[in-house]
């Protein structure tokens, strides 16, 4: 029998114990690998990314998980030659998650997955000693979607980094950038390296081309339903004993802004399907700028959503669509435009 929520009326709390076990790929990428990722043959980068981190990896599982990058200076092996880390660096849906997944996977551990929202929330968690003091014992960082919108928080990652690479970890990185900025001059190569002054010549810059997966080769999004066929819709999707969460979404909005964006994750961990009745455009960047966190985790957990109101195209302002954030708004629209289609259509992903 289907269990009915809502997240609205959801308190989530979560130790820096339970935050520090969730730093692994999400339900959507627990499997994944370099032989899943299917590169697009009119782009020969994503071809070339593969093979270029099927490498990386590989020869992370060749030095045996331990001693780290500059183990060798003082384990007495010789340094090696490889670069201190890779940042991916592609257009939205062109599969940079699935590759980072897949050398999170590929390597041997202790080793670390998680958003750059998810590191820094980490490091308000433990402190920021602390972290580097657990996760310098790692093997590899992996860190999602690289941002830089934020001065404060990319110079505090990029501390993180730089002493995290000192102490021998291996890093990977992927970007936010869009695909109108992508070439010559692009943004987020450019102020990464300019971020990350010591590290920036260790680090291997690999782009990746193509056209957004999530929406190749497929019709235009479905449009909202009306609010009376919302959670009907919905239920056909919720497997047995599943949990269905249905929550206006004002209601919802205001809730996040009470709960912080670590607890995001722990908010939806058994949620199947969502139905949200009469979604609006968001008109406050704080708004937002949290709604982008939720629907991170909706999408890492593979949740279909069903809703009534604005199409999810129309989900933030102009205004905020070429502001400062305009990186994440993009992704957030493709992503969230992405769980419609399953929640309405039940086109799921394939890549």
């Amino acid at each position: 029998m289907t269990q009915t929520v809502r997240l609205s009326e959801r308190s989530p709390q979560v130790s820096a114990d339970e935050l520090l076990a969730g730093f692994h790929p999400s339900y959507r990428f627990g499997e994944v690998s370099f032989d899943t990722y299917i590169p697009d043959p009119a782009h020969p980068s994503q071809r070339e990314a593969v093979e270029r981190l099927r490498a990386f990896s590989g020869a992370l599982a060749g030095r045996g998980g331990s001693g780290g990058l500059f183990g060798g200076l003082f384990g007495g092996k010789k340094r090696s030659t490889q670069p201190a880390g890779i940042y991916l660096d592609g257009g939205f849906g062109v599969g940079k998650t699935h590759l980072l997944a897949s050398t999170w996977h590929a390597a041997p551990g202790p080793k670390a997955f998680g958003t750059f929202v998810e590191y820094t929330n980490l490091v308000g968690a433990l402190s920021f000693r602390k972290t580097v003091d657990v996760l310098k014992e790692y093997t590899l960082v992996c860190i999602d979607e690289f941002e830089l919108d934020d001065p404060g928080d990319t110079v505090l990652m990029s501390r993180l980094m730089r002493e995290l690479a000192d102490a021998g970890v291996r890093l990977v990185a992927t970007s936010n950038t869009l695909p109108g900025s992508l070439g010559e001059g692009r943004f987020a190569a450019q102020d990464f390296k300019r971020e990350i002054q010591v590290l920036s010549d260790q680090f291997e810059v690999i782009r990746v081309d193509g056209e957004d997966y999530r929406h190749r080769d497929l019709d235009a999004p479905p449009a909202p339903l009306p609010d009376e066929e919302v959670v009907a819709t919905a239920r056909r999707s919720v497997p047995d004993a599943g949990v269905l969460a249905v929550d206006d979404f004002a209601d919802l909005t205001a809730m996040l802004s009470r709960v912080h964006p670590s607890r995001y994750r722990e908010l939806v961990k058994d949620v199947d399907v969502i139905a949200l009745h009469d979604v609006h455009t968001i008109t406050e960047q704080a708004t937002a700028l949290r709604f982008v966190v939720f629907a991170d985790r909706l999408y890492d957990k593979d949740v279909p959503v069903v809703a009534s109101g604005v199409p999810f195209d129309q989900l933030f302002t102009s205004e905020m669509m070429h502001g400062g954030y305009m990186k994440k708004y993009f992704r957030t629209v493709s992503r969230m435009t992405a769980l419609v289609r399953e929640g309405q259509l039940g086109v799921a992903e394939e890549k």
